[in-house]
């Protein structure tokens, strides 16, 4: 049986003049992967017929007559817009017409949506959002959560490490991914109480947890996973995007500065584009909602087509690998009086 993702074709920036072309160049390169264009039915068929492509048995179209906008609030969004495209999408997960649904709309109504329509898993609170970045070891760590929880308590923070592991543990096929708890320092003393409290349930979680670590770590690629709290995380990811903008700004203005570094470019140039091949954000776009029972992947607004097809094949690989079965068992593994026990012992 193919897999069937459902794709928000009226979110992000670009709308349908993205979405619609990523959706078929992924179709060409997947053909076993079925797609379901959710959206305006008009502006969708114009960019059909623009690319020279039709419906058919593996293409089709989920028309939604309402569009939520990138700043509208997600509860008006929730309340007002049951016929959005996020929304069509997001039921079409809930009936099982379709695995997975991608969207590049509005991150706080596709959250909210989402969790109100698919519910979260049994032991589960609160959904995370959780990405990709890459590392010096030439993989990537998986940072959780993004801005979806900003203040967490410590049982939070938890849950946090188990679906980051049973993500990384799923997709990359590591048994025993290592998880980091993200602090000002790496010893025990280090941190609010909310963070020390989470560090004791993670050590007796059965995660392999290594302790605390630091912001650079992200990058060090210390940990699989690391763990914060939706506040740290968006800033953290934030200040990368800055960072990384700012360093491909200064290549760019120091290379052009006079005739010779220009001749310096065109020699470096093998370099600068491995550089920016490694170092490329469009790798690393879409993010997962996770928790929730069902696959829900967040696209950057601003994505072009070739970033879209990366978030639509995280969301293939999460369906092929089972992530939110994967997260339930383990939170069912999970025994009640071993995460109680270290909650009695800080407050002791």
């Amino acid at each position: 049986m193919n897999i069937t993702v459902a794709v928000d074709c009226m979110g992000g920036d670009h709308g349908p003049h993205v979405t619609v072309p990523a959706a078929l160049d992924f179709q060409r390169r997947h053909p076993d992967i079925d797609l379901v264009l959710v959206g305006l039915r008009e502006a969708i068929e114009a960019q059909l017929e623009k690319q020279g492509s039709r419906v058919g048995p593996q293409l089709r179209i989920q028309h939604a007559s309402e569009v939520v906008a990138m700043d509208e609030p997600p509860a008006a969004a929730l309340r007002y817009k049951k016929d959005s495209s996020i929304r069509v999408a997001v039921n079409l997960v809930k009936s099982g017409q379709a695995q997975a649904c991608v969207s590049a709309g509005n991150t706080g109504a596709l959250m909210a949506i989402s969790r109100f329509v698919l519910k979260t898993l049994s032991g589960i609170d609160r959904p995370a959002i959780a990405t990709v970045l890459p590392n010096m070891r030439g993989e990537d760590s998986t940072v959780l959560d993004l801005g979806a929880n900003v203040d967490c308590a410590p049982e939070h923070l938890l849950q946090f490490g188990i679906m980051g592991a049973m993500l990384v543990a799923a997709v990359k096929h590591k048994s025993r991914p290592t998880v980091g708890l993200l602090n000002i320092g790496v010893e025990d003393i280090k941190g609010n109480e909310t963070v020390k409290r989470a560090a004791e349930l993670l050590r007796v979680s059965g995660l392999n947890f290594v302790g605390n670590v630091e912001g650079d770590d992200i990058y060090k690629g210390t940990t699989d996973v690391v763990v914060c709290d939706g506040f740290v995380g968006n800033v953290a990811l934030k200040a990368s995007e800055g960072v990384a903008q700012m360093m491909g700004s200064v290549l760019r203005e120091e290379f052009r500065r006079n005739p010779l570094r220009r001749l310096a470019a065109l020699a470096a140039l093998p370099v600068l584009r491995s550089f920016r091949r490694r170092m490329d954000h469009r790798r690393y776009n879409g993010a997962s909602l996770l928790g929730l029972r069902g696959i829900v992947i967040k696209s950057h607004g601003s994505a072009d087509a070739y970033a879209f097809g990366q978030a639509l094949m995280r969301a293939v690989e999460e369906v092929r690998n089972n992530v939110p079965q994967r997260i339930a068992q383990r939170m069912t593994e999970l025994d009640d009086a071993t995460r109680a026990a270290p909650v009695q012992v800080a407050g002791a």
